[in-house]
């Protein structure tokens, strides 16, 4: 398992457009790929609703995590991603 965290920069937060093209990005990718907050609430990140349940704000901390398949390219896609999207 690999992971990293990321400071959510988006005014809002991961709201449902967001959440929407992580989920997508997400079910691309042939790891496992689950976002957590500090408080320890997780989401599978190809569960669109399950995601916008976290209730991420900006300025969050969340850690994702990438198990599976090619875990250093499917967590070089996904911090590409928080980083262009969030």
């Amino acid at each position: 398992m690999k992971q990293f965290t990321y400071i959510i920069q988006d005014n809002v937060g991961i709201h449902a457009r967001p959440a929407g093209l992580l989920a997508k990005a997400a079910k691309a990718l042939d790891s496992v790929v689950t976002v957590e907050k500090a408080d320890g609430k997780s989401a599978a990140a190809t569960k669109l609703m399950a995601v916008m349940g976290l209730g991420v704000k900006c300025g969050d901390t969340v850690t994702v995590k990438v198990e599976g398949g090619d875990e250093a390219a499917s967590l070089a896609e996904m911090e590409s991603f928080f980083k262009q999207n969030l």
